[in-house]
């Protein structure tokens, strides 16, 4: 089967264009869903998003890239499906990676997220994780509520996906504690902690687009390479990113001794900066340190194995869209919101 290129490539204005045309269109959905929990999970669910402050009076909003449910949109689109009757889709998925975010932050103890205080530290760790509890069920209510036919199915891939998602964040954090992590490994938890709702989310669009089994599969297969690219780019931010841009402390993958994808390619590569790097993940890194592992990573190859694999996983992508897609043209959305996660670089 031949497959047709769009003639151009897709630019980093057409993402933001589609990213900000969701939001316009999911947010309402979204804010309105937040507002029917009850008092405090409401007021910390409305901080969350950065609707309100700490004190409940109203915000400007930090909401996130609103990544996830342009994806759903986006599939919806392409396979000529109606995108309005969608949003209820993308709002329950956008919903289900926030529940992520607030129980991440308290298990990573991260204290920033979108240039402010997280809400554990705001809010404490009980209510912050009883109101990702209370999005993971909205997320399931949103589309068992929801009249269309693909509302069913759609309920059971995204509850299915929350337990992968899951997984991949227990595998996370064993890896820690571990000095034997291998490359393969960390690809399986990543694709489970990142490139499982990117699939799901892609997956969710061609059910409400009325796609068959195979087409939902091909779109989850290329969600889930494009989400491995996203984490390769993301583990790359969280050594190298700016805390202007990122909202977080400089290094803070590496404070915390995360085995990123790249500091694993790095301690596996049998190099002077590998010993080097694993002999600093045996202590605390002040902001030195911090420095030093970031230089030990690159000097021991893993910041070029992460923008070669992340480039790798895109070519993937693109060839399960392919199969979903056969004229690439009318997947341009899905393509510019790909280029736009793997060219990201704060």
């Amino acid at each position: 089967m031949t497959t047709t290129r769009t003639d151009a490539a897709p630019t980093g204005h057409e993402a933001a264009a589609l990213l900000e045309r969701t939001r316009a269109a999911v947010d309402p959905e979204l804010r309105s869903t937040l507002e029917t929990l009850p008092g405090a999970m409401r007021r910390i669910g409305m901080y969350h998003f950065g609707w309100e402050h700490s004190d409940g009076s109203p915000a400007a909003g930090q909401t996130g890239k609103a990544i996830r449910p342009a994806l759903v949109l986006a599939a919806v689109q392409a396979l000529n499906g109606e995108v309005r009757q969608a949003v209820r889709a993308a709002t329950a998925v956008e919903l289900v990676h926030n529940f992520t975010l607030l129980h991440d932050d308290v298990i990573d103890r991260d204290v920033t997220r979108r240039h402010r205080a997280t809400a554990w530290t705001v809010f404490g760790i009980p209510d912050a994780i009883i109101t990702g509890d209370a999005m993971q069920a909205l997320a399931l209510r949103l589309l068992t509520d929801d009249p269309h036919p693909a509302a069913k199915p759609a309920a059971g891939r995204l509850a299915t996906c929350v337990i992968e998602l899951c997984a991949g964040q227990q595998a996370d954090c064993a890896f820690e504690s571990r000095a034997d992590v291998s490359l393969d490994e960390c690809l399986v938890m990543a694709e489970a902690k990142t490139g499982a709702l990117l699939g799901c989310a892609c997956a969710l669009g061609a059910l409400y687009a009325g796609a068959g089994p195979e087409v939902a599969a091909a779109m989850d297969a290329f969600g889930r390479e494009a989400g491995l690219a996203f984490q390769l780019i993301d583990d790359l931010i969280g050594i190298w990113g700016e805390p202007d841009h990122t909202g977080k402390p400089a290094g803070a993958d590496l404070a915390a001794h995360k085995k990123s994808l790249p500091v694993v390619a790095a301690l596996g590569s049998g190099t002077e900066a590998a010993a080097e790097l694993a002999e600093l993940y045996r202590g605390p890194l002040d902001a030195d340190g911090i420095r030093r592992a970031a230089d030990a990573v690159d000097r021991a190859g893993g910041r070029d194995w992460a923008q070669t694999e992340a480039a790798d996983r895109m070519a993937r992508a693109v060839g399960h869209l392919s199969r979903a897609v056969p004229d690439l043209a009318a997947a341009g959305g899905l393509l510019s919101l790909a280029e736009y996660v793997t060219r990201r670089s704060r």
